[in-house]
């Protein structure tokens, strides 16, 4: 299964902000064991590159590990040489875009506006992150997909739980969730990683239960 399949199957994507060296890797594990496969890291997280690599290295195939917040081409590429999957930019950035499937990754370019979204299509990303999603709801997804049916939407921003669903069934094929799953702590505890991957697997269902 390709990596946009993959991360399209599952339908949760984790982004990533504050992790460090020592608690990526506990928590890329809860995310996983709740069924979230596809880490977003943001770019502005300090040691980035490490972070990618750790995931990559001790994770392996069992998650696919992107940067997100990626603003340029010359970030792209470090990011992929790191070893991330794909790259996340919260604009249209053709550079970026032609950069990252260069090197044969997946590119996910933000849009917010109809045309931006065809826009980012036709630069070749593979999927369109339209951010801020809250400010358009549910709504405006399934409005667009009539006339641009063929285009891969997920929303970011102010996505949980309880209206993952809504975003589905409204024709997204994915979510990305920040801070209503992954929370910045101080202190890694269990139970901490528990209630992160119970988080996960709440996510993942309310997309099973969407599409079902």
């Amino acid at each position: 299964m390709s990596v946009l399949n993959q991360m399209i199957d599952t339908g949760v994507v984790a982004v990533m902000r504050k992790t460090t060296p020592d608690t990526i890797i506990p928590i890329a594990k809860a995310l996983s064991k709740g069924g979230v496969k596809a880490l977003e890291i943001t770019v502005e997280t300090p040691k980035v590159l490490t972070l990618i690599e750790k995931v990559k290295d001790e994770l392996g195939e069992e998650v696919q590990v992107g940067a997100g917040t990626v603003l340029d081409a010359e970030t792209a590429r470090a990011a992929l040489m790191a070893g991330a999957s794909f790259v996340f930019s919260p604009t249209v950035r053709k550079e970026t875009i032609e950069m990252t499937k260069r090197y044969g990754a997946v590119s996910v370019a933000g849009a917010f506006t109809p045309t931006e979204i065809l826009t980012a299509y036709e630069h070749g990303a593979d999927m369109i992150k339209v951010f801020p999603a809250s400010v358009v709801g549910p709504r405006f997804f399934k409005d667009v997909k009539g006339p641009l049916p063929h285009i891969p939407l997920m929303p970011t921003g102010g996505i949980d739980v309880d209206n993952t669903a809504d975003y589905i069934q409204a024709g997204a094929v994915a979510v990305g969730a920040g801070s209503t799953l992954v929370q910045a702590a101080d202190e890694i505890t269990e139970a901490y990683l528990q209630q992160l991957e119970q988080k996960a697997t709440k996510f993942v269902e309310a997309v099973k239960f969407a599409r079902n």
